[in-house]
């Protein structure tokens, strides 16, 4: 496995975390609050995680769509782990205004 498809894989992984911990915490206030800015990001982490977790599953459980992407497409697979490493900057921001 390439080294990108690890770090994308790692960088995956750390965004599954990161939009666990902000569901929790906008489902919470949502439940608190009514407002539908709650609801907007609470809906917002929810199909993002989808999204990460269906990356998960392809860039660390399955090695038959890992090796076809190292052999077929290696540039498009650098530009994936490259947009799942800028996505992990995006949530670290939010995640660091949420603890705010």
């Amino acid at each position: 496995m390439g080294v990108w498809l690890t770090a994308a894989g790692a960088a995956t992984a750390v965004n599954v975390v990161l939009l666990v911990a902000l569901l929790g915490i906008w489902g919470r206030n949502y439940r608190q609050f009514r407002s539908k800015h709650a609801l907007a990001l609470s809906l917002f982490a929810l199909l993002l995680l989808a999204e990460n977790l269906l990356a998960f599953y392809y860039y660390v459980l399955d090695p038959q769509v890992a090796t076809l992407l190292n052999s077929a497409a290696p540039i498009a697979g650098r530009a994936m782990m490259f947009v799942q490493v800028l996505e992990l900057g995006a949530l670290l921001v939010l995640t660091w205004s949420a603890f705010d």
